[in-house]
């Protein structure tokens, strides 16, 4: 798996697919994909593209898509990894990832709620149901390597303690603003991969961008906040997935260079701010947490 990714939750199917053609010039050859996101078709159209340009080949590119909490039961599991594959446009796809541990009611609504807009989920299955589903998908050679995301160290351990294939990657929100240092470390001596997303904070506030610290880096070194915040993902030892629609945005994130050691320490150990700004790790359905900015007296 490349270190650097490009994650592809964008709204408009014309943009996610400019934007894809565009990560592809600028080096980009990790392409995190899920159901949920509802534009796999245009990934694998831009895919597609690129492949019979002749610009990148299939085994070049690096394609991670996931299950979504409707498929949890395990004879949903290949019918919904055979979707995406078609949606994809691809035989196979590198990485197959649990979008999020908890398993909603199955069928086609993605977001099952009851009378008082509660999210109904499904008890008549066990994530190590879903995680057996997915190691025979590897079996079969549907996919290379699984894995989870948004799970908690708690659960990721449940699932490594019992694994026939142990999790290749898990997926979690990380940033200088939530390190998740036990976590990392935890896969680290595992073996597993930790892909961070929303690694630059989302432009949620507190912006990590905007942090002095930095900021102070970034002005030292002649490089932008986001190229500072990357490379310290990198250089700590996990990989990550950033998302834009800027071409200039996107060539910018592709383009990161070692940082040296004092500034690494220097994020790992001045930046005291803790915040999550994704709450599906409670909920298992996506969403940022809104945050007003603490009023000027």
């Amino acid at each position: 798996m490349p270190v650097v990714g490009f994650g592809t939750l964008i709204p408009s199917p014309a943009a996610t697919r400019e934007a894809v053609r565009l990560a592809i010039a600028a080096g980009f050859r990790h392409f995190d994909c899920a159901e949920r996101y509802l534009n796999e078709q245009v990934v694998g159209d831009a895919l597609q593209e690129a492949f019979l340009s002749g610009t990148v080949s299939r085994e070049e590119v690096f394609v991670t898509t996931k299950l979504w909490n409707t498929n949890h039961r395990p004879e949903r599991v290949e019918p919904a990894l055979d979707a995406s594959c078609r949606r994809l446009q691809v035989d196979y796809v590198d990485c197959y990832l649990i979008h999020t541990p908890f398993a909603f009611q199955p069928g086609e609504d993605h977001d099952p709620r009851d009378e008082h807009g509660n999210v109904i989920y499904d008890d008549q299955v066990s994530l190590i149901d879903t995680w057996r589903a997915l190691e025979s998908l590897v079996d079969g050679g549907k996919c290379r390597a699984i894995g989870l995301s948004d799970v908690t160290l708690p659960k990721l351990k449940l699932i490594v303690e019992t694994a026939r294939i142990k999790p290749a990657v898990v997926q979690i929100e990380s940033h200088p603003y939530l390190p998740e240092w036990e976590l990392l470390e935890f896969c680290k001596q595992e073996g597993i991969v930790l892909l961070a997303f929303a690694p630059l904070g989302h432009a949620m506030e507190p912006n990590v961008l905007e942090d002095p610290v930095i900021q102070a880096i970034a002005t030292r070194l002649n490089r932008t906040p986001a190229q500072v915040s990357l490379a310290w993902a990198a250089q700590r030892g996990t990989a990550f997935l950033t998302t834009s629609v800027t071409p200039h945005r996107i060539e910018e994130n592709a383009k990161i260079s070692l940082l040296p050691d004092d500034a690494i320490r220097e994020i790992s150990e001045r930046i005291e701010t803790v915040i999550r700004f994704n709450s599906v790790v409670d909920t298992g359905v996506p969403g940022f947490i809104p945050r007003v900015k603490p009023a000027q007296s």
